[in-house]
């Protein structure tokens, strides 16, 4: 427990660092949300599957500075509720609905805590945008923690990076695509230190080293479907919002996601899952 409680403090340590930098001029483009139809790339790519949220009672976990979650409550959300254990990342979501004029709402507290922090079966989606179970030490627990906060008949939506990507070497300047890390995550977490953020303007992290766990589909939907919930799509992409693969990867369409620039079919880089808590 102490060696997860370390890991859990680095990257605490290193979420408050980048917090500064997405919402610099280089970061996260928040000025954009002045636009009361403005609604981010990513909520814009999952939007098809995520479906009507008219009226619903929506959580969004893992929110990071809000983005997301605002552009949630602009879909039509009933209420929008945004989590994080990051108070920097709370006070700049704060901030942001406030000057977007949204009703979205943000939360401080630990994943795991979240249906004692929020209240069970409060919500009709849970909503885990991309790159956030990577951080999570345990998947069942968080499979656990969504049925929980879930009332019957809510739903489950997650868009992440699918363990194939996560699992390739980053660092080559050739077009080999070659396995570096784990491509499972029950193997005790990696140990990262990148001296940057993937957003913003290059500023040195503090607290650069931080502790990642790569969840394999498999793990994932028997973590959803041991927490009683029912699968209902599992769909892979072969695109990812970021420049994963840098210089191996091309834009493609209009909501900037990357794809491999040869041979994309080769290699998925996101997968949407979408689940329910039977009624």
């Amino acid at each position: 427990m102490a060696a997860m409680d370390e890991r859990r403090a680095a990257n605490l340590a290193n979420w408050e660092d980048r917090v500064p930098v997405h919402t610099g001029p280089d970061g996260y483009d928040t000025a954009a949300f002045a636009d009361p139809e403005h609604v981010s790339r990513v909520v814009r790519f999952d939007r098809p599957a995520l479906g009507p949220i008219d009226g619903l009672d929506v959580v969004h976990l893992q929110c990071h500075i809000g983005t997301d979650t605002v552009s949630l409550a602009r879909l039509g959300a009933g209420s929008v509720t945004g989590y994080d254990f990051s108070p920097a990342a709370i006070a700049a979501a704060t901030d942001l609905a406030a000057r977007a004029g949204s009703h979205a709402t943000f939360v401080l507290g630990e994943l795991y805590d979240a249906p004692e922090v929020l209240g069970a079966g409060r919500f009709d989606l849970v909503f885990t945008g991309i790159g956030a179970l990577c951080w999570l030490p345990d998947i069942a627990g968080w499979a656990r923690v969504v049925a929980s906060l879930l009332r019957p008949g809510g739903r489950l939506f997650l868009r992440e990076g699918h363990p194939s990507l996560l699992a390739v070497d980053d660092t080559r300047a050739d077009d080999l695509i070659a396995l570096a890390y784990p491509a499972f995550g029950g193997t005790g977490g990696t140990r990262f230190d990148e001296a940057q953020s993937y957003e913003g303007d290059g500023t040195p992290l503090a607290h650069s080293v931080t502790y990642q766990w790569n969840w394999s589909l498999g793990e994932v939907v028997t973590a959803v479907l041991d927490a009683g919930m029912r699968l209902d799509q599992l769909t892979e992409h072969t695109s990812v919002p970021w420049d994963a693969l840098p210089g191996r990867m091309r834009s493609v369409g209009p909501l900037e996601e990357w794809e491999l620039a040869d041979r994309p079919e080769r290699l998925p880089c996101t997968y949407t899952l979408r689940a329910t808590k039977p009624a």
